[in-house]
């Protein structure tokens, strides 16, 4: 989207509080989105905040049958970009100053934990 589309279809110039991405990050092209942020959040106090999941963890049983089927046995079937969540968005340029009172703009790690019994576990899966 042109910064002229982005004005007229979303918002104006230094008037967003908060930018959300869900799980979406490595499918951008950064350098285009980076602007379009920095253009439309509020200064000095607009927020971008971005998150992604990754294979669920349940314990060592479990975990040894499911990691390697998905790094091994279905990896060549993945897009290339799906390596950045696999490395939880470690090596994603952030280039965003942090929060006020924060020593970094992350990534931080959030768990977000559910019990689960086979049935529901296979559908998540």
């Amino acid at each position: 989207m042109s910064m002229s589309g982005l004005e007229q279809t979303l918002s104006t110039q230094s008037s967003v509080d908060l930018v959300t991405v869900a799980q979406a990050m490595h499918w951008f092209d950064l350098h285009a989105f980076y602007q379009q942020v920095k253009w439309i959040l509020k200064k000095p106090n607009g927020v971008i905040a971005a998150w992604c999941y990754t294979v669920p963890e349940v314990n060592d049983s479990v975990d040894s049958v499911l990691n390697p089927f998905y790094s091994i046995d279905s990896d060549p079937y993945w897009e290339p970009q799906l390596k950045l969540i696999d490395d939880k968005y470690m090596s994603i340029d952030f280039p965003f100053e942090p929060v006020e009172g924060a020593d970094h703009t992350g990534p931080s790690k959030f768990v977000a934990e559910k019990l689960m019994n086979l049935d529901e576990y296979f559908t998540y899966l």
